[in-house]
C-alpha cells in the first residue's frame, strides 16, 4: 500500500485530495481537500467531518443550521474557526478558498456545532530547534466528537517537530491505536522531510520529500521527525481515528530517542514562535 502521494494525485473534481479509509487501506481516517470558488455540496457519509479553512472563508449549512467561518489568509498566519457537521449529513459550502475536510467513521451522531478561533488551544512544544506550535482543534480535551482528532503543527524553519519518534497503534494502557494523515503545506514554495518506520513485527519504511499538498499515511510505526528545511517553514494537518471504545492520543516514544526531551528543560523556546496574528 502506498503511504505518500503527492500534490493533486488523489484529486477528484473540486477536490485536490481524496483519502478515504478504503483507499488508505485502514478502517476510519479521511481527509479531504476542498478547493472553492462558489458553492459545493456535498455528503459526510458515515463520518463525523470538520470543515477547517486552510486559506479564505465560506459559510457552511448542514442539518438546518448555518455557520459563517471567516477562516484565514494561509495556515501560517492564523488560528481559524471551524464547523463540525455529524455523519449523514448533507452539506453546502459557499466562499472562496481551500478548505480541509478531516473526517473519522462513527456510528454516533452528534449536533453539527461552531468551533470558534478564540477556543483553539494552542501550545508551543518543545526547545530549541525542537521548537513547534500547535494548535488543538479537536481533541478530546478541546472539543466534543465521537472518533476524530484534529491538530495543526508548524515548524520554523530549520527546526525539527514530531520529534521524539513516537507511535500509536497498540491498545493498552499507554497508548492509544490510532490510524493518522499528515498533510503538509510549505511556505515559499520549500520543502521538508517526513520520515516513518516500524518495528520486526511490523514493518513500514518511509522518508518522503514533502511539498505543498503532499500527504503522509501512517498506519503504524514510529514517526518522525518532520524536518522543516533552513529557510522553510513547515505546516502539517494531523488527522486521526481509531477503533477505541474511549476517544484518546495517548503516545508511546521511541526508547533510543526519548531522551532528548530531557534537553529541552535547559534550551528557549524558538524566538519565532508563536506564528501567526490577526485574521
Amino acid at each position: 500500500m502506498k503511504r505518500y502521494h503527492e500534490a493533486g494525485s488523489t484529486a477528484d473534481g473540486p477536490f485536490s485530495l481524496v483519502v478515504t479509509p478504503e483507499s488508505a487501506g485502514w478502517g476510519f481516517s479521511g481527509l479531504r481537500v476542498l478547493e472553492l470558488d462558489g458553492t459545493e455540496t456535498f455528503s459526510t457519509g458515515d463520518a463525523e467531518t470538520l470543515v477547517l479553512p486552510l486559506s479564505g472563508s465560506c459559510s457552511v449549512s448542514a442539518d438546518g443550521k448555518a455557520f459563517e467561518l471567516a477562516g484565514r489568509t494561509g495556515v501560517f498566519d492564523a488560528v481559524t474557526d471551524f464547523a463540525y457537521l455529524p455523519r449523514d449529513s448533507a452539506a453546502t459550502i459557499t466562499g472562496n478558498g481551500r478548505f480541509a475536510l478531516p473526517s473519522a467513521k462513527t456510528s454516533k451522531r452528534l449536533p453539527a456545532r461552531y468551533g470558534p478561533a478564540e477556543g483553539v488551544p494552542t501550545e508551543l512544544r518543545g526547545a530549541g530547534n525542537c521548537s513547534r506550535q500547535v494548535n488543538n482543534y479537536c481533541l478530546p480535551h478541546t472539543f466534543e466528537a465521537d472518533q476524530l482528532l484534529v491538530c495543526e503543527v508548524l515548524t520554523p524553519g530549520g527546526n525539527w517537530s514530531s520529534y521524539p519518534p513516537h507511535k500509536h497503534d497498540e491498545a493498552r494502557d499507554s497508548e492509544s491505536e490510532l490510524e493518522e494523515i499528515y498533510y503538509f503545506e510549505v511556505a515559499d514554495g520549500g520543502k521538508g522531510y517526513q520520515r516513518v518506520y516500524g518495528t520486526p513485527e511490523r514493518p513500514i519504511e518511509v522518508l518522503a520529500e514533502v511539498r505543498s499538498g503532499d500527504v503522509v499515511l501512517i498506519p503504524h510505526g514510529w514517526h518522525g521527525p518532520s524536518m522543516a528545511a533552513p529557510g522553510y517553514d513547515l505546516y502539517y494537518l494531523n488527522v486521526m481515528a481509531g477503533p477505541g471504545p474511549e476517544r484518546a492520543w495517548l503516545i508511546c516514544d521511541d526508547p533510543a530517542h526519548a531522551w532528548v526531551r530531557q534537553t529541552w528543560e535547559t534550551q528557549d523556546v524558538d524566538s519565532r514562535l508563536p506564528f501567526g496574528g490577526a485574521r
